[in-house]
């Protein structure tokens, strides 16, 4: 397929594929405190217990020595210690363009797109369900910036059947990006067709696909201290393949956990850490997330809300708990606003610089979330990649050598003058800054004279025009060529159930 090239280009760097935190992780908590919370989810595990909805789950803690009566599980914190010693601290997510591959470690920035969303929206067709049209112009918007870092199941396809839906999302991922891919953990029968069309597609041995993880999944726990069929098998057979489980507790101060930070911390990590030992109990050393995605309700309505002083909060804290135990993490911006509004930027980006001072590994939902999740904004999406770019350009290292400090620059101006004109500009002014990728920094009169668009209708343009100058990336083609035939066996023989 011939390649064409973009009339304009979306990024001005490669080096945004692979990030590292700029700055060093804050912390809400002392040390002390941070043991106390640690030692208080354990307990909650030992003495409270955990409802496992899975009897194949409840069967593995049993046999590996925790106490169960009927379906509650209590887990003492040898075990949970235990678990965490084999979980590795470092691996790499592969991605079917070997260049994309992202390295997960403590330290490691990535930054994932929206996700779980079953709807969409955008200037031109207003709000609806998600359908394939419009997963495939999210995908091709994703792979387009390198600062996100692998593919996102969102907008859902809802004009798909559940039973047949995992096959054209993995066909649009496949078809139409190079990045990480992501699984639904919804049932044995999916996520084993799932791995086999990806391992077809990418041509990988049972051996070389076992080594390393190709996909990821997020595991969401049921708050308060529950873990219901699908998730529980998830983590049992995305580790017996070798496959990444990113586990997410989704405590909210006031409903679902207690309303106090602290309170809400420690049954987030009492619930990631049963996630993760089911994990591991399962397939010692297979890839696993420490995660969280807390924050606070809105006491009058109970709906969540995002970017909150407490979401940040509950950010920083899950930092400190993820380096307690050593492992890599997860944390999510978000927005609760109904419109791509001024409520919506402020929320993701609040919530971003959230992500940020706690050393979150993964940030996921950075780009495109709307509605607390119900819905992915196009133009959403555009704004918040200017955002991320932002952060990515914080991500390199700022020049101190004698050019840099630039003595000689300064001795070329005379007081009051300018530097337009130095050796130093004219050398670096092209690539000095950061250019723009939406925002309009002009002067009011040009500006009126372009048009006096919004931040919103250039955003429009913007992912119109990405979407139009999309190429699919090498060697697209021949992966979906390489599963056409079983995809087509596959659907021919009634889909997967969501629950086997």
């Amino acid at each position: 397929m011939a390649r064409r090239k973009p009339k304009r280009i979306a990024e001005s760097t490669q080096s945004w594929s692979v990030l590292r935190h700029p700055f060093e992780p804050q912390r809400i908590f002392s040390e002390d405190r941070v043991e106390a919370i640690h030692l208080a989810a354990l307990e909650v595990l030992e003495t409270l217990g955990v409802k496992i909805l899975l009897p194949e789950a409840v069967e593995i803690f049993s046999q590996n020595g925790a106490k169960v009566v009927e379906d509650m599980v209590y887990l003492d914190a040898d075990m949970v210690e235990a678990a965490i010693a084999s979980a590795p601290v470092s691996f790499v997510l592969r991605a079917p363009n070997p260049a994309r591959n992202v390295p997960v470690a403590p330290g490691q920035l990535i930054f994932t797109p929206g996700g779980g969303c079953p709807n969409v929206t955008d200037r031109i067709r207003g709000r609806r369900p998600g359908d394939l049209s419009t997963y495939t112009d999210a995908v091709k918007l994703m792979q387009s910036f390198n600062v996100i870092h692998k593919l996102s199941p969102a907008p859902e396809p809802q004009d798909i059947p559940v039973h047949l839906r995992h096959y054209a999302m993995m066909q649009t991922q496949l078809g139409y990006g190079d990045k990480a891919i992501t699984v639904y953990g919804r049932g044995r029968q999916q996520v084993t067709e799932c791995f086999e069309l990806m391992q077809t597609a990418l041509g990988l041995s049972d051996a070389e696909f076992a080594s390393a993880p190709y996909c990821s999944t997020v595991i969401n726990t049921n708050s308060p201290r529950m873990l219901d069929r699908p998730m529980a098998q998830a983590l049992i057979d995305f580790g017996r393949a070798g496959q990444m489980c990113i586990v997410t507790p989704f405590c909210l101060a006031g409903a679902m956990a207690p309303i106090t930070v602290a309170g809400a911390l420690t049954l987030q990590h009492a619930e990631a850490l049963a996630a993760i030992t089911l994990n591991q109990l399962t397939a010692p050393g297979a890839p696993v997330m420490y995660g969280g995605f807390g924050s606070n309700v809105d006491m009058k309505s109970g709906a969540p809300a995002f970017g909150t002083p407490e979401h940040i909060q509950m950010s920083i804290g899950s930092g400190q708990l993820a380096r307690h135990i050593g492992l890599p993490w997860r944390s999510a911006a978000g927005a609760a606003s109904n419109t791509n509004d001024m409520q919506a930027t402020h929320e993701t980006v609040m919530s971003l610089w959230g992500c940020l001072q706690a050393n979150a590994t993964m940030v996921i939902h950075s780009a495109g979330w709307l509605e607390g999740g119900l819905t992915f904004g196009f133009e959403k999406f555009i704004q918040d990649i200017e955002a991320l770019q932002s952060i990515a350009h914080l991500c390199k290292p700022v020049a101190s050598d004698t050019s840099a400090i630039g003595l000689d620059a300064i001795a070329q101006v005379a007081p009051g003058g300018h530097f337009f004109a130095t050796d130093q500009t004219m050398a670096q002014y092209s690539t000095a800054f950061l250019p723009s990728l939406n925002a309009d920094l002009s002067n009011f009169g040009t500006w009126s004279k372009n048009g006096a668009l919004t931040a919103e209708e250039r955003a429009t343009k913007k992912w119109q025009q990405v979407i139009a100058d999309f190429v699919p990336p090498a060697g697209a083609e021949g992966r979906l060529a390489n599963i056409a035939n079983m995809v087509a066996e596959f659907t021919q023989a009634g889909g997967a159930p969501i629950l086997d």
